[in-house]
């Protein structure tokens, strides 16, 4: 997939620039994860396993890349993320979507 949407994910994270949805905040608790073993297995990530088309009743905007990245905490947790980039207040924001799944 390509690297250059992974850098501008990776960096939107460095940049402190995401945002957890609640549902993936709810999915990270039940699987008895930190946000930073989240934000550990995307930035490490060596590429996105899948870029999907979103589409949402809820969004009256055309649909979204939807990206599915699978990494490795540092601690070597394998965990599965999915995620989307929106702008808000003019910049740009990695909404982690499902953020906590343990990968079997």
């Amino acid at each position: 997939m390509p690297s250059n949407e992974l850098a501008k994910i990776k960096r939107l994270i460095l940049l402190g620039r995401y945002r957890f949805t609640r549902k993936a905040e709810l999915e990270r608790l039940r699987d008895g994860l930190l946000q930073t073993d989240v934000l550990e297995a995307i930035v490490s990530a060596a590429g996105i396993n899948k870029i999907l088309r979103s589409a949402s009743p809820f969004r009256s905007r055309r649909r979204e890349k939807l990206y599915i990245i699978e990494g490795f905490t540092f601690a070597g947790l394998l965990i599965y993320t999915k995620g989307v980039i929106r702008r808000e207040f003019g910049e740009e924001t990695l909404y982690i979507l499902v953020s906590a799944k343990r990968s079997i």
